[in-house]
Protein backbone atom coordinates (compact mmCIF):
# COMPACT_ATOMS: atom_id res chain seq x y z
CA UNK A 1 0.00 0.00 0.00
CA UNK A 2 1.25 3.49 -0.78
CA UNK A 3 0.76 6.70 1.16
CA UNK A 4 -2.60 8.22 0.18
CA UNK A 5 -2.75 11.30 2.40
CA UNK A 6 -1.93 14.91 1.52
CA UNK A 7 1.07 15.33 -0.76
CA UNK A 8 4.19 16.01 1.29
CA UNK A 9 7.55 17.25 0.03
CA UNK A 10 10.74 15.60 1.29
CA UNK A 11 13.42 18.14 2.15
CA UNK A 12 17.09 18.02 3.03
CA UNK A 13 18.06 19.18 6.51
CA UNK A 14 19.56 22.38 5.08
CA UNK A 15 16.60 23.51 3.01
CA UNK A 16 13.44 25.39 3.85
CA UNK A 17 12.43 26.95 7.13
CA UNK A 18 12.32 23.83 9.29
CA UNK A 19 16.01 23.14 9.92
CA UNK A 20 15.83 23.51 13.70
CA UNK A 21 12.64 21.50 14.11
CA UNK A 22 13.92 18.77 11.82
CA UNK A 23 17.03 18.44 13.93
CA UNK A 24 14.94 18.59 17.10
CA UNK A 25 12.73 15.90 15.61
CA UNK A 26 15.71 13.69 14.97
CA UNK A 27 16.77 14.19 18.58
CA UNK A 28 13.32 13.22 19.91
CA UNK A 29 13.11 10.21 17.60
CA UNK A 30 16.52 9.08 18.84
CA UNK A 31 15.44 9.44 22.47
CA UNK A 32 12.25 7.43 21.86
CA UNK A 33 14.32 4.73 20.18
CA UNK A 34 16.67 4.69 23.17
CA UNK A 35 13.78 4.25 25.61
CA UNK A 36 12.32 1.44 23.51
CA UNK A 37 15.64 -0.38 23.17
CA UNK A 38 16.18 -0.03 26.91
CA UNK A 39 12.90 -1.83 27.64
CA UNK A 40 13.56 -4.60 25.14
CA UNK A 41 17.07 -4.91 26.54
CA UNK A 42 15.68 -5.58 30.00
CA UNK A 43 13.61 -8.41 28.53
CA UNK A 44 16.54 -10.12 26.79
CA UNK A 45 17.56 -12.37 29.74
CA UNK A 46 13.95 -13.54 30.21
CA UNK A 47 13.66 -14.28 26.48
CA UNK A 48 16.86 -16.34 26.64
CA UNK A 49 15.65 -18.18 29.76
CA UNK A 50 12.23 -18.96 28.23
CA UNK A 51 13.89 -20.22 25.05
CA UNK A 52 16.18 -22.46 27.09
CA UNK A 53 13.33 -23.89 29.18
CA UNK A 54 11.17 -24.62 26.16
CA UNK A 55 14.14 -26.14 24.35
CA UNK A 56 14.84 -28.79 26.98
CA UNK A 57 14.42 -32.43 25.95
CA UNK A 58 11.09 -33.91 26.93
CA UNK A 59 7.80 -32.27 27.89
CA UNK A 60 7.72 -28.79 29.40
CA UNK A 61 5.21 -28.36 32.23
CA UNK A 62 3.65 -25.31 33.83
CA UNK A 63 5.79 -25.72 36.95
CA UNK A 64 8.90 -25.41 34.78
CA UNK A 65 8.02 -21.76 34.19
CA UNK A 66 8.95 -21.06 37.82
CA UNK A 67 12.56 -21.04 36.64
CA UNK A 68 11.78 -17.84 34.72
CA UNK A 69 11.03 -15.92 37.89
CA UNK A 70 14.51 -14.49 38.62
CA UNK A 71 14.87 -13.05 35.12
CA UNK A 72 11.31 -11.73 35.09
CA UNK A 73 11.76 -10.01 38.45
CA UNK A 74 15.09 -8.58 37.30
CA UNK A 75 13.31 -6.97 34.33
CA UNK A 76 11.10 -4.93 36.66
CA UNK A 77 12.16 -1.37 37.44
CA UNK A 78 13.51 1.49 35.32
CA UNK A 79 10.07 2.16 33.84
CA UNK A 80 9.03 -1.52 33.55
CA UNK A 81 6.05 -2.05 35.88
CA UNK A 82 5.09 -5.57 34.81
CA UNK A 83 6.82 -8.45 33.02
CA UNK A 84 6.46 -12.13 32.29
CA UNK A 85 5.95 -14.98 29.85
CA UNK A 86 2.73 -16.03 28.11
CA UNK A 87 2.70 -19.45 26.47
CA UNK A 88 1.21 -20.35 23.12
CA UNK A 89 -1.68 -22.83 23.32
CA UNK A 90 -0.41 -26.37 23.92
CA UNK A 91 3.20 -25.26 24.38
CA UNK A 92 3.00 -26.84 27.85
CA UNK A 93 2.43 -30.54 28.33
CA UNK A 94 0.07 -30.39 31.31
CA UNK A 95 -2.20 -27.45 30.46
CA UNK A 96 -3.38 -25.69 27.33
CA UNK A 97 -2.44 -22.16 28.44
CA UNK A 98 0.42 -20.74 30.48
CA UNK A 99 0.79 -17.35 32.14
CA UNK A 100 3.70 -16.24 34.34
CA UNK A 101 3.43 -12.49 35.05
CA UNK A 102 4.68 -10.25 37.85
CA UNK A 103 3.93 -6.60 38.62
CA UNK A 104 5.45 -3.90 40.78
CA UNK A 105 3.54 -2.85 43.88
CA UNK A 106 3.78 0.53 45.64
CA UNK A 107 6.39 0.24 48.37
CA UNK A 108 6.30 -3.56 48.42
CA UNK A 109 7.71 -6.64 46.73
CA UNK A 110 6.54 -7.62 43.22
CA UNK A 111 3.25 -9.51 43.09
CA UNK A 112 2.30 -12.37 40.79
CA UNK A 113 -0.73 -11.77 38.59
CA UNK A 114 -3.16 -14.67 38.37
CA UNK A 115 -5.80 -14.96 35.65
CA UNK A 116 -8.31 -17.66 34.81
CA UNK A 117 -6.91 -20.07 32.22
CA UNK A 118 -10.08 -22.19 32.14
CA UNK A 119 -12.10 -21.56 28.95
CA UNK A 120 -15.23 -22.71 30.80
CA UNK A 121 -14.85 -19.94 33.38
CA UNK A 122 -16.81 -16.69 33.15
CA UNK A 123 -13.53 -14.89 33.92
CA UNK A 124 -11.42 -16.65 31.28
CA UNK A 125 -9.06 -14.27 29.48
CA UNK A 126 -8.36 -15.47 25.95
CA UNK A 127 -5.02 -13.75 25.58
CA UNK A 128 -4.53 -15.38 22.17
CA UNK A 129 -6.75 -12.63 20.74
CA UNK A 130 -4.75 -9.75 22.19
CA UNK A 131 -2.56 -7.81 19.75
CA UNK A 132 0.44 -7.99 22.09
CA UNK A 133 0.24 -11.75 21.50
CA UNK A 134 -1.05 -12.06 17.94
CA UNK A 135 1.33 -9.60 16.25
CA UNK A 136 4.56 -11.29 17.46
CA UNK A 137 2.97 -14.67 16.69
CA UNK A 138 2.03 -13.73 13.13
CA UNK A 139 5.00 -11.51 12.26
CA UNK A 140 7.81 -13.22 14.13
CA UNK A 141 8.92 -9.76 15.28
CA UNK A 142 8.87 -7.89 18.53
CA UNK A 143 5.99 -5.49 18.98
CA UNK A 144 4.68 -2.58 21.06
CA UNK A 145 0.94 -2.48 21.79
CA UNK A 146 -0.76 0.70 22.93
CA UNK A 147 -1.41 3.16 24.27
CA UNK A 148 -4.39 1.43 25.86
CA UNK A 149 -5.97 1.40 29.31
CA UNK A 150 -4.78 -1.80 30.99
CA UNK A 151 -7.90 -2.86 32.89
CA UNK A 152 -6.34 -6.22 33.73
CA UNK A 153 -3.41 -4.88 35.76
CA UNK A 154 -3.27 -1.18 36.48
CA UNK A 155 -6.18 0.82 34.99
CA UNK A 156 -3.48 3.10 33.55
CA UNK A 157 -2.58 4.06 30.01
CA UNK A 158 0.05 1.47 29.14
CA UNK A 159 2.41 0.32 26.42
CA UNK A 160 3.06 -3.43 26.28
CA UNK A 161 6.35 -4.61 24.76
CA UNK A 162 6.42 -8.24 23.56
CA UNK A 163 9.05 -10.50 22.00
CA UNK A 164 8.24 -13.86 20.37
CA UNK A 165 9.79 -16.99 21.88
CA UNK A 166 10.46 -19.95 19.58
CA UNK A 167 10.83 -23.68 20.12
CA UNK A 168 12.36 -25.62 17.22
CA UNK A 169 11.58 -22.65 14.99
CA UNK A 170 7.87 -22.56 15.91
CA UNK A 171 6.10 -19.89 17.94
CA UNK A 172 5.82 -20.93 21.60
CA UNK A 173 4.78 -17.71 23.34
CA UNK A 174 5.91 -14.19 24.18
CA UNK A 175 7.97 -12.48 26.83
CA UNK A 176 6.55 -9.05 27.61
CA UNK A 177 6.78 -5.89 29.68
CA UNK A 178 4.37 -3.12 30.62
CA UNK A 179 5.42 0.55 30.74
CA UNK A 180 3.17 3.39 31.84
CA UNK A 181 2.55 6.01 29.16
CA UNK A 182 3.08 8.77 31.71
CA UNK A 183 6.71 7.63 31.94
CA UNK A 184 7.11 8.37 28.23
CA UNK A 185 5.43 11.73 28.77
CA UNK A 186 7.71 12.60 31.68
CA UNK A 187 10.79 11.90 29.61
CA UNK A 188 9.65 13.41 26.29
CA UNK A 189 7.48 16.41 27.14
CA UNK A 190 10.39 18.81 27.85
CA UNK A 191 11.71 18.26 24.33
CA UNK A 192 8.28 18.15 22.68
CA UNK A 193 7.44 21.51 24.21
CA UNK A 194 10.47 23.11 22.56
CA UNK A 195 9.23 22.19 19.08
CA UNK A 196 7.55 24.94 17.04
CA UNK A 197 4.14 23.46 16.24
CA UNK A 198 2.06 20.52 17.40
CA UNK A 199 4.39 17.64 18.16
CA UNK A 200 3.23 14.15 19.06
CA UNK A 201 4.76 10.72 19.49
CA UNK A 202 2.32 8.26 17.92
CA UNK A 203 1.98 4.55 17.26
CA UNK A 204 1.67 2.92 13.84
CA UNK A 205 -2.09 3.42 13.81
CA UNK A 206 -1.79 7.13 14.62
CA UNK A 207 -2.74 6.89 18.31
CA UNK A 208 -1.10 9.56 20.45
CA UNK A 209 1.36 8.38 23.10
CA UNK A 210 2.64 11.81 24.17
CA UNK A 211 2.11 15.32 22.78
CA UNK A 212 2.92 18.95 23.54
CA UNK A 213 -0.72 20.07 23.34
CA UNK A 214 -3.89 19.06 25.16
CA UNK A 215 -5.63 18.97 21.77
CA UNK A 216 -3.84 15.66 21.18
CA UNK A 217 -4.68 13.67 24.29
CA UNK A 218 -3.16 10.29 25.00
CA UNK A 219 -5.00 7.64 22.99
CA UNK A 220 -6.58 10.10 20.56
CA UNK A 221 -6.31 9.31 16.85
CA UNK A 222 -4.42 11.46 14.34
CA UNK A 223 -6.42 11.41 11.10
CA UNK A 224 -4.41 13.86 8.99
CA UNK A 225 -2.01 12.74 7.72
CA UNK A 226 -3.04 9.10 7.31
CA UNK A 227 -0.42 7.47 9.54
CA UNK A 228 -1.43 3.87 8.84
CA UNK A 229 -1.06 4.39 5.07
CA UNK A 230 2.28 6.14 5.56
CA UNK A 231 3.50 3.25 7.69
CA UNK A 232 2.29 0.58 5.29
CA UNK A 233 3.95 2.48 2.46
CA UNK A 234 7.38 2.08 4.04
CA UNK A 235 7.42 4.88 6.66
CA UNK A 236 9.96 6.99 4.78
CA UNK A 237 10.92 10.25 6.56
CA UNK A 238 8.77 13.26 5.63
CA UNK A 239 10.15 16.76 6.05
CA UNK A 240 7.79 19.39 4.68
CA UNK A 241 7.22 23.06 5.46
CA UNK A 242 4.06 21.98 7.31
CA UNK A 243 4.92 18.46 8.45
CA UNK A 244 7.77 16.42 9.89
CA UNK A 245 7.11 12.68 10.21
CA UNK A 246 9.89 10.36 11.39
CA UNK A 247 10.03 6.75 12.47
CA UNK A 248 11.66 6.27 15.87
CA UNK A 249 14.36 3.67 15.27
CA UNK A 250 13.10 0.12 14.72
CA UNK A 251 10.00 0.61 16.86
CA UNK A 252 6.42 0.93 15.52
CA UNK A 253 6.43 4.49 16.86
CA UNK A 254 6.80 7.78 15.01
CA UNK A 255 7.19 11.49 15.69
CA UNK A 256 4.74 13.85 13.99
CA UNK A 257 5.17 17.64 13.91
CA UNK A 258 2.52 19.74 12.18
CA UNK A 259 1.95 23.48 11.76
CA UNK A 260 -1.43 23.48 10.02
Amino acid sequence: MTYSGPKLRHLDYTRGGIVNDTLAGEDIAEEVSGIVEGVFGRLAPAVAAATAILGRPGPVRAADLDALRPDVLAALGERVVGAGFIAAPDALADQRFGFEWWTCTPGGPPAQLFISLDPASDHFLDYTRQSWFTVPRDSGRRHITGPYVDYLCTDEYTLTFTVPVLRDGAFAGVVGADVFVHEFERLLLPKLRRVDGRAAVINAQGRVIAANTARQATGSLVRDPDIASWWNGGAQPVRDADTVLLRCGDAPIALLVTRR
